[in-house]
Formats: structure tokens, sequence, C-alpha cells
């Protein structure tokens, strides 16, 4: 079951909004170079360790619908080498080094970075300069990692139990906007596409003035600075138009329904709601009163559904932040011997009560408590600071939301939670998938 929720979870977040309490304000500087690159840094001596990040503003959403999936093999492929990076050996020096290094895409953006230890501070600005600057784009690349963004779709969609949730649910809830395809994009676009179109792409989207450089860690920010003006004051404003989608998906007045045959053995209920994009009031009511649904044993879907009725093996609810307006998804699998029928009106029932009753005032004083919690956790470590920093600063234009965006979540009261469930959690707003077997197909 963690698999299930490790999917939903890891193939879109990354979009994750965090904030610190008031008596640990998060101090950091923020300034831009000429070329356009916008640089943030955070200076904390409490551990020898630095995480070098870069941002860059391109997700699924702003790919050519006929050639979905080119952000997320981006990130893959900017791993290769570059000029002065000999090919697979990224991972190498940076591991060799004492370090760790990754990246993830969304919808709405790309995301690297490596953590090392502080005195290898001019290791990862060197190595990301190089992925700005002198990425290897090659025909043995572009092959190499055609082949594993491949198996990637197979591990984590094809051959995965309710693997495909995501593509399957945003596919019928979007019509005209691009969030109607997920960022493991096509397997068809990326193998008819041609090496200068993937040139194309890293011209136009890997440039300084759509990227975010965040640091955080042990560092002197005077000399961090100096640093960051070796490696990237010479790159290159980029000179072609970023695109940016200006689509705006039509209101739903009617639900979907749909059952999608997998290889599994117990039937899934999959709802997804339309709602606001991250930043909005009503983003803020929303996210707690998925919280409420379930999160934590004591929460309604987990301690009614799955424990009192016994309809579920696992049921919860995650509203996904989008920079653009999005979804919050309701997932359950069945417990043995129930329909899915069963399971999804169990949930209907649970959403109609916070429609028409508020929070019990105890509930709502420990929601607030676990939504406090998650934003200290949050910026547990470095790599989590230099990522929040960007994020806010990309999708907000104010990096010191990581400081003050929890006082929107204070903001929330009970009556606005329910609220937004009675303006959001409506049938003629929703998708609805039931997921059967395979075996069931042919009855």
């Amino acid at each position: 079951m963690k698999k299930v929720v490790a999917l939903l979870t890891a193939s879109i977040f990354g979009l994750s909004a965090f904030a610190q309490e008031k008596n640990n304000k998060i101090e950091f500087e923020e300034y831009d170079l000429d070329n356009g690159l916008h640089v943030i840094l955070h200076e904390d001596h409490s551990t020898p360790i630095v995480a070098v990040s870069v941002l860059y503003h391109v997700g699924s959403k702003n790919e050519d619908p006929k050639r979905t999936g080119f952000a997320h093999f981006f990130e893959h492929l900017l791993f290769e080498g570059s000029e002065n990076v000999d090919r697979g050996e990224f991972f190498k020096i940076v591991q060799g080094n004492g370090g760790v290094l990754n990246a993830n895409t969304s919808f709405d953006r790309t995301f690297y970075y490596e953590v090392l230890p502080s005195n290898q501070l001019k290791l990862g600005l060197w190595l990301e300069s190089e992925r700005m600057l002198h990425a290897k784009i090659d025909q043995e690349g572009v092959e190499t990692q055609r082949g594993v963004v491949k198996e990637e779709m197979k591990q984590r969609y094809d051959n995965t139990p309710y693997g495909t949730v995501l593509p399957e649910m945003f596919s019928r809830a979007f019509v005209e906007h691009p969030y109607r395809w997920v960022p493991i994009g096509s397997a068809e676009y990326i193998n008819a596409a041609k090496l200068e179109e993937f040139m194309e792409f890293y011209e136009t989207f890997y440039v300084p003035n759509n990227a975010t450089l965040s640091i955080a860690g042990d560092i002197s920010i005077p000399e961090t600075k100096k640093m960051i003006k070796a490696y990237f004051s010479d790159i290159p404003k980029g000179t072609k138009e970023i695109p940016r989608p200006t689509i705006v998906e039509p209101k739903k007045t009617a639900e979907v329904r749909d059952t999608v045959y997998d290889n599994i053995q117990l039937p899934g209920v999959m709802m997804g709601y339309h709602m606001p994009a991250q930043g909005e009031d009503d983003f803020y009511a929303m996210s707690m009163l998925a919280q409420y649904l379930s999160q934590g044993e004591s929460s309604r879907f987990n301690k009614v559904i799955k424990d009192e009725k016994e309809k579920a093996l696992f049921v919860g609810a995650f509203p996904l932040p989008t920079e653009d307006p999005g979804l919050a998804l309701m997932f359950g699998i069945t417990n043995m011997g129930v329909a899915p029928n069963e399971l999804e009106e169990a949930m209907n029932v649970e959403i109609d009560l916070v429609k028409k009753d508020l929070i019990a005032e105890d509930e709502f004083k420990k929601l607030q408590n676990q939504v406090e919690s998650d934003f200290i956790s949050g910026n547990a470590t470095v790599r989590g600071l230099a990522e929040n920093l960007a994020n806010y600063h990309v999708y907000f234009g104010d990096a010191n939301l990581i400081n003050t965006e929890i006082s929107r979540y204070n903001k929330v009261t009970r009556e606005d939670i329910k609220a937004v469930a009675n303006k959001y959690l409506n049938k003629e707003n929703r998708v609805v998938l039931y997921y059967l077997p395979k075996s069931q197909q042919a009855n």
C-alpha cells in the first residue's frame, strides 16, 4: 500500500509549500545576475553541508501537445554530461566527493540539486553551470535516455498496480489545459522526436533567465556570491520566447465516470475534484480539508471508512498544489469482498458530512497543529530549504513566504472549510474512476 501512496505523491509533487514558525525566521538574501538568473542564498552553519539547487520554470504544461514528456526526458538527459563532464560521470563526481544528487519534474517546473560537504560548494556550482551552459545534447545521449525513460514508464506506470491512476484521471479531468497529460509524457512522442527538437527545447528553457539558483547550508554569503559570479555571470541570457500557456480549463458542468481495467486484485475508487491553484485563498482551506479527511489514523476516512466500516484497505485525499487550477484526488482500495460502489458511497458520506456540519472545535485544533508541524518538518533539511525558497520565488514572486505563508493557513476557519467543501466537492465538478481487475473485463 505504501507503494501506491508513494506513486501518487512522488509522481507529481515537488511543488510542496512549507513555512516556519515566527521564532525560527529563515534569513536569506536574493538578487539577480545581469543574464536574468535569480539567486537565493541561505546561510546556516548548524551542519557542514550545503545544498546547491537550480529550478527551471519548465514542466509538462510547457510542452508541445505532440511532444509530451520532454520536460521529464530532460530531467534524465541532463545527467548525461557536458563539454567538460564525461558521459555518465555526473553521479560519480558527486558521490565520489561525499554528496548526493537527484532531480524531479512536475507539471510546472524541473528541479535539480546536489547536497555536498560544504567544502565542495564550488564543485556543485561548477556542475550546475555546466548543465546550464554546456549540456551534452547528442544522439548517443538521446538514445540512451529514450530507453531509460521507457523503462521508467513500465516500472512506475504499466507494471505497478494502480500505477496509471494519474494519467487516466488527468486525461479525463482536463480537456483543453495542458494538465491533461502528466509529466511522464508519451513514449510515442519521445521516440518520434528528432535531435534538433531536443536541442531547441534546451535552448528555450534551460537558460539563466528561466532559472532560480537556490543555495542553503554552511556557506559564507559574500564568498558564495563571488563563486556564483565566476561560474554563472558569463552564461548568455536566453533569446527565445519562453512559452507560458494561458489556456483556461472550462468549468465542469457534469460528472465524468469511467472504468479502468488493471493488473490488480482489489478494486479501487478514484475521485478527482477540480480545485483552485496554489496561493489562492480557497486552496488553503481545501488543503486543510484534505488533511482533515485523511491524515493520520484518527482522520475521518481512516477512522470511519477503513476501521469502523471496514470498506477499505487504504483511503486518502491528496490535493495537488499546481501553478494553475488543478485537482484534489481522493483514492481508495476496497477491502476484500467490498464492491467499489460501496466504497464510493462511504467516501461520499464523509464528504457530505463536512458539507453539512462544521468540523468539531477539538478536531480543528488538532488539524491546525498538524499543519504547523508539517511546515516545520518541511524545512528540516538544507535541500528542503533550498527547494522551498525557489518554489516560493517562482510560483509567487515572494521567497519570504517561507516565513509568512503559515499565516494564510492560520486564517482558515471551520466555516471556510465547510464553504470550500460545498463549493468544490460536488458531483458535477468531479471525475470518478473505478479500477477493476482485468479478469472482470470480459464480464
